[in-house]
């Protein structure tokens, strides 16, 4: 055990950095499909891939939401 470290101070400072992290890497991802691979605009790519990318935003942000509320209601 660290010296200085409350157990319950160290827990709640490793919720809230990965809470942090997945969300930035979340928003990484779903920022660099879609503007910089252009999944995001319908004109560039078929209409498919826009339909897709954007059922698996959603679907990401879901489990991103899930997980979170996993993690806080403890």
């Amino acid at each position: 055990m660290e010296s200085g470290w409350d157990p319950e101070v160290k827990k709640y400072f490793r919720k809230v950095l990965n809470s942090i992290s997945w969300g930035l890497i979340w928003m990484m991802a779903m920022v660099t499909a879609g503007i910089y691979f252009q999944f995001g605009d319908s004109g560039q790519h078929p209409l498919i891939f826009t339909i897709l990318f954007y059922a698996i935003l959603l679907g990401s942000l879901l489990l991103l939401i899930y997980y979170y509320y996993r993690t806080w209601r403890k």
